[in-house]
């Protein structure tokens, strides 16, 4: 079983991430927020592409074999 078809934990930092109450938060923390998560989610995008890159020019390896 791989990792990605684990059910996630309920304490990981994201459940807690949107489980956060947002009325509390101004609207400059509001924009804060977004852009962090904006930031994250490109990290995320970039980690996915190296990783499909990767997992692309193994397979071609193993095809040419």
């Amino acid at each position: 079983m791989d990792d990605d078809e684990l059910p996630r934990r309920r304490d990981d930092a994201l459940s807690a991430l949107v489980r956060q109450p947002l009325d509390p938060l101004s609207v400059d923390e509001l924009d804060d927020r977004i852009a962090v998560l904006e930031a994250e989610i490109e990290r995320i995008r970039a980690h996915r592409r190296a990783a499909t890159s990767q997992k692309a020019a193994a397979e071609a390896l193993f095809r040419k074999g």
